[in-house]
């Protein structure tokens, strides 16, 4: 449901941007529908790459965690490694 709510709240303020466009040239409102649904549509693209995007970060934070992860992991292994070794010496 998020993907929808984020591509109707796009294409809403698609609207609301090519509304107060018109209202800034002080054309009529409905003098062109047709911007309208431009406008609407490329805002509404823009929000559906918005969430894919939200996605993709998270899928590549979520393996450079677990690299970090893992590589900690292999530092401690190791010290603790080397201090065991420097006490039997």
């Amino acid at each position: 449901m998020s993907l929808l709510a984020n591509i109707l709240g796009f294409s809403i303020f698609g609207l609301a941007a090519r509304l107060g466009q018109l209202g800034i040239q002080r054309r009529p409102l409905t003098s062109n529908p047709i911007g309208h649904l431009v406008a609407m549509g490329t805002f509404g693209f823009g929000g559906y790459w918005a969430v894919v995007w939200d996605e993709r970060a998270a899928v590549i934070l979520a393996e450079k965690r677990a690299e970090i992860a893992e590589r900690r992991r292999k530092l401690i292994e190791k010290a603790d490694a080397e201090a065991a070794a420097a006490l039997e010496s």
